[in-house]
Order: structure tokens, then C-alpha cells, then sequence
């Protein structure tokens, strides 16, 4: 399996990729009619999670959840065969959004609505932009959990001083720095192209600045031809705009960001900026020298586009991970699982532990926790942008369905290869989106 920013944290920290890769196994007493719950291994996270099973079953002896955990690849093959055929572990983990949208409608998870509104205190502790991507028509099907990672963009603070330039404040300043850098024979953007979904979060923000949050959620509910609408095809406009003046870094498309070979373009200075995930800075800490420590790398959110509709505050990346309990499961069962939401997830012991990985657990209050950090100056930014967020939009192949999420993904690239129009791009899009 390839290491993604679906693997969360791995790499983040500077964890070897063999124990990031370990093989599946399975923590817990557990007893035969308890709960179980399946998750992702690979280390970090692998033990904050298993940690938090450990805790809960010492502090409820008559409680037991049993955990197993899996290779991501392995894990959503073997989840959405056991889901189909009605054997569903209890608790359910998993990325939100439009897989959760196709388990609501097969009726194969709870309605979470009434307990959250029983427990509001549970629902207050949380980011409340981390309930976008667990809401499916109106209603909560899934607990938010774990850490947030926004889509940040990242600079090399000693390249734009080289340069003579400031950080971009606009799109008009975006274009306005990529014949500068290109003079110094510095690419101003690096991208790894190859791995698809780097492109796309170019998209994702494009379309948030220039049609609002709004646009994207037209697509998400089916509307006919959503990506047609004039704001979309100004953003995909953009995008081509962007790639004809040279904004990235030559042969981006061969590039892959599992490779991390993008980050290294930013921080050994041939490349000016990246669009990037929260867990790149991790990546960059343990990769890239001294340049975290000496103070180059620069962090910023996305800029406004001149005339958008979109709100400055909104992000998008990962709003959260989410815990979903089967409707198969029994009303024991369910129980467990609904106690280890209200006492057992991202309970102090976690969070410190999320912290401690360089990450910013979505629980609202961790601000001393986070000024306490080695990390404090980055996870605090992180903190305010996911905390501040009015719209957290969730990355697009997460939010649309799977198939869906495929040919954008294919589609994306022949964008960012210049080989579709705008309009080809939308027209393909529409065919598998729209109700």
C-alpha cells in the first residue's frame, strides 16, 4: 500500500513506513457479545486509538469493545463487503461524507440525531464544522472524532526574502508572483501531480472563493448540471490559467506526493509555495533539515479571489474522522458503542496523545494544551482556522460518492494537463453527479 494522506499520520511524525504498514491485528480483552469496532492500524494513531478501546474497557469491566485493525486499502474493501452483507462490526470507522451518505441509504447505520440531542454537551466539546461531512439530509448518522487537517498553504520564507516578494494576499497576487519566481529559475508552485488528489485541492479552494461554499453543496445534493454553473467553470478557468503561465513545477504530472517528493521541492527552495495538507508539516520537520526549526517555512490559509462570493474563513481538507454505529448491531451492543462515544473518545489521555503527534484533536478548549507544544506556533493556526471555519468543506473525493469520486479524480488530471476544456471537465462531471 502506497502511504496518502489517508493514512493520517504516519509519515507526519517521521514514523518509518514499515511500522506504518503493520500488519493487522488486534488489541483489547473483548467478549463474545460486546461491541466491535474495526479501524485503520499503522502507527501513531494506531495506538492513540487502541488506547482509547484499552481505557474504556478498564473503566467498564461489564463494557467490552474489541477491536481489530487493517491496512487502509484492506480495510475499505473488507468494509464495504461486511456493511453489504449485514455483518458490519458495531462501530464503523471511516472518512464521512459520501461513503456515509450510501450506508444511509441502505439503511445500514443509526440516526444519531436524539442522542446528540440528548447529549449536547457531547456535541458542544466538538468542532461544529466537524458535523458537516457526519450530517446526511439534516440528520447525524456519525460522531466526529480524532483530528482535524485542513488544506493550508505553505511557503519558503528565505526563497520570497531571495526574491524580493511578500506572501500572496489575493488570486491577483498568486499570478502576479509566478513570472517573478519563474525569472529566478524557481518553480512557484510544487505539485505531485501523479498522485491526483493534490490537484484537486486546488479545485476545492477555487471553487469556494469564487462561488461560496454554496457551489460544491449544489453537487454534493445532485442538482442538475452543478458543475456548469458559471462560478465552477470561472474556478476550472483559473486552474488552466494558472498551469498555462507556468505556475507549477515542470513535469508535475510524473510526481507523486506518497514519494513526498513535492515537499522536498519547498523546503530544498526549487519551489516557492505548496498547497498542502496540516500533516505536511510533520513531514517537513522530520525531512527537510532545519528548515522547520531555523523559522523558512511560512503558513498561511488560501486567499480570497477578486469578485468571489466565497467567505475567507472557510477551509477544506479533512474536517475530522468519524465513528458510525451498524443498525444490524444489538441494542447491547449499540449501547457499548453509544457509552464509548459519550466517555471514551477524545477523552484528556487522547488528546494529549494527538497533540503529542503534531496533530489538533477536534475538541473545542485544547489551546493551553496546544501553547504547551513543541509544535505550538503551527497547531495553534491549525486550530483557529478548523475552530473559526463557518464551512469546513470535506475533500471532494471523500464527499462524493465513490464512483463519482473516480471520474473526478480521472478528470482532474486531463484538467490540470490541459487535455478537457472547462466545459468538457463539467460536462463529464455532470454526467455521473447530477440526480
Amino acid at each position: 500500500m502506497a502511504l496518502s494522506r489517508r493514512t493520517l499520520l504516519g509519515l507526519a511524525v517521521g514514523v518509518p513506513a514499515s511500522a506504518a504498514l503493520a500488519a493487522c491485528g488486534s488489541s483489547g480483552p473483548g467478549k463474545s457479545g460486546g461491541a466491535t469496532y474495526w479501524y485503520l492500524n499503522g502507527q501513531p494513531q494506531e495506538g492513540v486509538r487502541a488506547g482509547a478501546v484499552d481505557a474504556f474497557n478498564k473503566a467498564h469491566p461489564k463494557e467490552q469493545i474489541k477491536d481489530t485493525t487493517f491496512q487502509n486499502d484492506a480495510y475499505k474493501t473488507k468494509i464495504k463487503t461486511s456493511i453489504g452483507a449485514g455483518k458490519a462490526p458495531t462501530i464503523i470507522w471511516g472518512w464521512g461524507g459520501g461513503t456515509l451518505r450510501t450506508y444511509v441509504e441502505a439503511g445500514q447505520v443509526e440516526d444519531l440525531t436524539s442522542w446528540f440531542g440528548e447529549h449536547s454537551e457531547v456535541k458542544k466539546s466538538l468542532f461544529p464544522s466537524s458535523f458537516g461531512a457526519a450530517t446526511v439530509n439534516g440528520k447525524i448518522y456519525a460522531m466526529p472524532v480524532e483530528t482535524v487537517q485542513p488544506i493550508i498553504l505553505y511557503y519558503n520564507r528565505k526563497v520570497f526574502d531571495q526574491v524580493g516578494v511578500e506572501p500572496p494576499k489575493s488570486w491577483g497576487d498568486i499570478m502576479a508572483l509566478v513570472p517573478r519566481f519563474n525569472a529566478k529559475g524557481i518553480a512557484p508552485f510544487s505539485l505531485g501531480g501523479q498522485s491526483r488528489w493534490t490537484n484537486m485541492m486546488w479545485l476545492e479552494f477555487l471553487f469556494d472563493r469564487i462561488g461560496g461554499s454554496q457551489l460544491f453543496q449544489a453537487i454534493i445534493e445532485g442538482e442538475k448540471n452543478a458543475w456548469s454553473n458559471p462560478d465552477a467553470i470561472a474556478a476550472l478557468t483559473k486552474v488552466q490559467e494558472l498551469v498555462k503561465a507556468h505556475g507549477f513545477v515542470k513535469g508535475f504530472s510524473s510526481i507523486t506526493a506518497d514519494s513526498n517528493a513535492d515537499q522536498a521541492l519547498l523546503y530544498t527552495g526549487r519551489a516557492a509555495m505548496m498547497l498542502h495538507g496540516a500533516w505536511s508539516y510533520g513531514i517537513q520537520k522530520a525531512d527537510g533539515g532545519d528548515f522547520v526549526s531555523s523559522g523558512s517555512l511560512g503558513y498561511m490559509t488560501f486567499p480570497p479571489v477578486e469578485g468571489g462570493k466565497g467567505d475567507p474563513s472557510d477551509t477544506v481538507g479533512n474536517p475530522a474522522q468519524y465513528l458510525s454505529i451498524s443498525s444490524k448491531a444489538s441494542a447491547d451492543q449499540k449501547k457499548v458503542a453509544k457509552d464509548f462515544f459519550a466517555t471514551g473518545v477524545l477523552q484528556d489521555e487522547e488528546v494529549k496523545q494527538w497533540i503529542d503527534n503534531g496533530s489538533v484533536p477536534i475538541r473545542l478548549g485544547t489551546e493551553k494544551l496546544l501553547a504547551a507544544s513543541k509544535n505550538a506556533d503551527f497547531l495553534q493556526f491549525t486550530y483557529d482556522i478548523a475552530s473559526k471555519a463557518k464551512v469546513f468543506g470535506q475533500s471532494w473525493d471523500q464527499a462524493l460518492s465513490p464512483t463519482a469520486a473516480e471520474t473526478l479524480l480521472d478528470n482532474i488530471v486531463k484538467l490540470f494537463q490541459l487535455s478537457v476544456s472547462p466545459q468538457q471537465f463539467a460536462d463529464n462531471l455532470n454526467a455521473v453527479t447530477s440526480k
